[in-house]
């Protein structure tokens, strides 16, 4: 049985997501205490959300022209509070997906000049190769044409030396 490679990053970015929900926590307590992320962060968030929610329950329930009230100042602060939260998480998550993109890119990319590399240098010795065979051949042919010229010289010198002999 082979066992893969142990996926360190993938852990890494696991950790990060599981530590992005205190952190948003965190962020959310604070966003509760302070004046300016309520005023400024939370609510304005929060209020769109509960129109956009009411108004979308009420044309579902067939009422149409009904006035949705904005939520009060400590429902609005818990509702953008929460949804700062989930948008923490959220970008968190995302910036992870991405990250995890661009080192899946970057491997594959890195896989493909190796493979590109391999089929060059393999190319340039087909191509030293076939000099090679062609150096060869001709070689062998110069000795073919040679042997064949060999013979002839040494059959005649071999049939005429016996009769003056004798």
């Amino acid at each position: 049985m082979v066992v893969g490679a142990f996926p360190i990053a993938k852990l890494l970015y696991l950790g990060v997501r599981q530590m992005s929900k205190p952190v948003a926590n965190r962020i959310k307590a604070g966003a509760r205490r302070s004046e300016f992320f309520k005023n400024y962060i939370c609510h304005p968030p929060a209020q769109m959300y509960h129109w956009i929610e009411m108004r979308t329950k009420m044309r579902i329930m067939g009422f149409r022209g009904s006035t949705i009230k904005p939520l009060n100042e400590e429902a609005a602060a818990e509702l953008g509070a929460e949804l700062l939260g989930e948008a923490i998480i959220f970008v968190i998550g995302g910036g992870c997906m991405v990250l995890e993109y661009s080192r899946q890119a970057y491997n594959s990319k890195k896989k493909e000049d190796e493979l590109t590399e391999a089929i060059s240098s393999l190319k340039t010795q087909l191509g030293e190769l076939t000099l090679t065979t062609e150096t060869l051949d001709a070689q062998l042919r110069e000795v073919n044409r040679l042997l064949l010229a060999f013979p002839a010289a040494t059959s005649t010198s071999s049939m005429a030396a016996p009769t003056t002999l004798k």
